[in-house]
């Protein structure tokens, strides 16, 4: 009985803990996938060859499977940050760093060079990671429950909580594999979204997150979600995840190209 109730909760904690990802598996894949359709070839080398054997699009997780290994407790705080209004403050961060800061940090450390190959390929994949996250609405939070986590929803159904439903909830109710999402996506891309995309700044970024949160917690008061949210929803994630990949690609040529 004993060894039932500790499993019991093992198994709780691990519910909660995965709550805290952003982007789930399908998400940061077909986000990496997308990202590397728009580099050149070799630039794609140049990355393959740091984060080698991962692919740009597999790296994406290296960060959230991470948080198991208490070494790296110190970039927790890095997937996520708190903007009320769009604004960037450093005073309503957590003191170990955030999303926004973690960026622009590890982007500058990159350039420099000078890393050892391991270090290298440690701070490329965090900074994939994060550039990912910072497009999912939920990680530019109001600060008030935990980037949605705290909101309870039953998804088709099944128990679950906001955050969950943007990481992967939506995603995977598709039914398609990343790629097929990737390719999908990757069509709608035209010259003139790349350029718009790639002209706004980092403060622009949560502006974006910010402009749609209104829409993120249009929520029925029975908190039942099934398919009038996600089809009225589901495409604000699909276009966060197009910014994402266009982002993604403008950073990796800035650094390697």
């Amino acid at each position: 009985m004993k060894k039932l109730k500790t499993a019991g909760i093992f198994i709780l904690l691990l519910f909660v803990h995965s709550q805290t990802f952003a982007w789930g598996q399908l998400g940061h894949y077909l986000i990496g996938l997308m990202a590397e359709m728009q580099m050149k070839k070799s630039t794609i080398r140049k990355v393959d060859k740091v984060i080698y054997p991962m692919s740009i699009g597999r790296s994406g997780t290296w960060m959230d499977e991470i948080k198991s290994d208490s070494t790296y407790n110190y970039a927790y705080s890095w997937h996520y940050l708190t903007s009320k209004h769009g604004e960037y403050d450093p005073a309503h961060q957590e003191k170990t760093g955030d999303a926004y800061e973690a960026i622009q940090r590890i982007k500058k450390e990159l350039m420099a060079g000078g890393l050892s190959p391991e270090v290298e390929a440690e701070k490329l994949k965090m900074l994939i990671h994060i550039v990912e996250d910072i497009h999912q609405p939920l990680h530019v939070g109001t600060g008030e429950d935990r980037g949605g986590n705290d909101v309870r929803l039953e998804f088709f159904g099944n128990p679950t909580n906001l955050h969950a439903l943007w990481d992967s909830g939506m995603i995977d109710r598709q039914g398609m594999s990343y790629t097929e999402i990737a390719n999908e996506l990757y069509r709608r891309i035209t010259p003139e979204m790349q350029k718009n995309y790639r002209s706004k700044s980092m403060q622009d970024w949560l502006a974006e997150a910010v402009s749609v949160r209104d829409r993120v917690y249009d929520l029925p008061e029975n908190k039942r979600i099934s398919y009038q949210y996600m089809y009225f929803k589901y495409p604000i994630a699909e276009e966060r995840m197009v910014a994402a990949s266009v982002r993604l690609a403008q950073i990796l040529e800035e650094i390697y190209g």
